[in-house]
């Protein structure tokens, strides 16, 4: 500020019209210019950075095995592997759901173990196998999981229902006879909000109980023999004689009727 009629000059050595410069560069940039600081290098332009190569922040070659296929797309580092599966390889069947590693909708397989995959980034998963729902089965020929799920009635809006399919398959893959608790802990991070969680612990207990029964189950793999669909009743018995089933259940049933 001026005192007594004198004037601010800029500091020796730098000319009024370059201190200007450097002052409005100092406000956009930071303070490093005025003291002479250089600018730092972009990252793209750094080779290493605490042992590890540094790369972007623009879009970088990444290379992945998805459902036992080699794939590759260029991303931006900060591209999660939810984002990737779903807009650069359509593979949809992991959902967006919170984005916050908390409701399990989004689970996918990374090297075997259930992950949530709005949680990692993609450029962080080039080094394992990457499994998502889609490898499990196709509508023609359902997975045993799968065909459990809709057995049991373990779905309503279906929204969280992949998540738990992945989740499942990784809880056999390593407990394959599996108590109701363990079941219960190993789904516990995924959350269902119609609320069809004991039709989905009943329908991992069918293909646990599957796989125990026949040797040559195999759980684990795509179309693999064991669950078997039960003929609904209405297929199975006629309409009218179903009625008639019924009203004799209800005749000699009852607190008296009992024994």
């Amino acid at each position: 500020m001026a005192r007594n009629g004198e004037r601010d000059d800029p500091p020796r050595g730098l000319s009024r019209r370059a201190f200007l410069r450097g002052g409005a560069a100092a406000g956009v940039l930071g303070t490093g210019l005025l003291r002479g600081v250089p600018p730092a290098e972009p990252a793209a332009a750094a080779k290493t950075g605490a042992g590890a190569p540094i790369v972007g922040p623009g879009p970088v070659p990444m290379n992945f095995r998805i459902n036992g296929k080699a794939v590759s797309a260029r991303l931006e580092p900060r591209v999660t592997l939810l984002d990737a599966l779903r807009t650069r390889f359509e593979l949809t069947g992991a959902k967006k759901v919170c984005d916050r590693g908390t409701c399990g909708a989004c689970t996918v397989l990374l090297g075997g173990k259930a992950v949530y995959a709005c949680s990692i980034l993609a450029i962080d998963a080039q080094d394992a196998e990457v499994e998502t729902v889609e490898s499990l089965g196709s509508v023609e020929k359902l997975h045993p999981l799968q065909a459990a799920f809709v057995e049991n009635d373990a779905q309503q809006c279906g929204f969280c229902t992949p998540g738990f399919v992945v989740a499942a398959k990784a809880l056999l893959d390593r407990n394959p006879a599996p108590t109701l608790a363990e079941v219960h802990h190993g789904l516990s991070g995924n959350f269902c909000r119609c609320g069809t969680y004991a039709g989905i612990r009943q329908a991992v207990l069918q293909v646990a109980q599957a796989a125990a029964a026949d040797p040559g189950f195999a759980p684990g793999l795509p179309g693999a023999p064991g669950v078997k669909a039960r003929k609904r009743e209405d297929e199975a018995v006629d309409p009218g004689e179903k009625r008639k089933k019924k009203k004799k259940k209800r005749k000699g049933g009852g607190r008296h009727g009992r024994r």
